[in-house]
């Protein structure tokens, strides 16, 4: 799988690193990489506002295109990545072939407090299947908002981790933990990756 980065917080961000080695520990190789904003970030120190979407696509593209000649012709691929990395996977698989499945952790249906402008217009241009692992208290997306657009989330799949925000942190009272939460997320998404094996 390949792993994009959200907007605030590099490849190599405490949430990222444990996704990323949860997944592992599922059986699934990643592969993180950093969009040309975040390279920048990292060279210079200085924090900026993320790519236009063309520049964050073709990034990610590249990146495809470069692990795929490095796989099996049997070697499923998927793409995902945390909040706007997995919506730029997602835009990306209604673009373009040669991606198995596309997982979103902490999707932004829409940004927090404006649920009036929503993100799934090209969900219907899917070229793969979709995976999305939901926090329940997520302000980029809630149940109840979700629920209210059903009809345009048809080809999605959507699995909610109870009590989670956006960085799939649970409520202080609850018997669980980020930890407990991320590895529960990559359990989906390895479910996902079985779901999609021939036979």
């Amino acid at each position: 799988m390949i792993l994009a980065h959200g907007a605030g917080a590099p490849a190599d961000s405490p949430f990222m690193a444990t996704l990323a080695e949860r997944l592992e520990a599922e059986g699934i190789a990643t592969v993180r990489f950093e969009f040309p904003y975040m390279e920048k970030r990292r060279a210079d120190g200085k924090k900026r506002p993320p790519d236009r979407q063309p520049r964050l696509l073709a990034r990610f593209s590249q990146v495809v295109d470069e692990v795929r000649e490095t796989l099996a012709d049997e070697c499923q691929l998927l793409i995902g990545g945390k909040s706007m990395g997995g919506r730029m996977a997602s835009v990306l698989a209604s673009e373009r072939t040669g991606i198995d499945g596309v997982v979103g952790f902490g999707y932004p249906f829409h940004a927090p407090g404006k649920p009036e402008r929503w993100r799934t217009e090209h969900f219907s241009d899917l070229t793969c299947p979709m995976q999305i692992v939901q926090g329940t208290r997520d302000p980029f997306g809630k149940a109840e908002e979700v629920a209210a657009h059903e009809p345009q989330l048809a080809a999605v799949r959507i699995t909610w981790l109870d009590g989670g925000n956006h960085d799939f942190q649970p409520l202080a009272r609850q018997r669980s933990s980020q930890q407990a939460l991320i590895e529960e997320a990559a359990r989906i998404a390895r479910a996902f990756a079985e779901s999609l094996a021939p036979g």
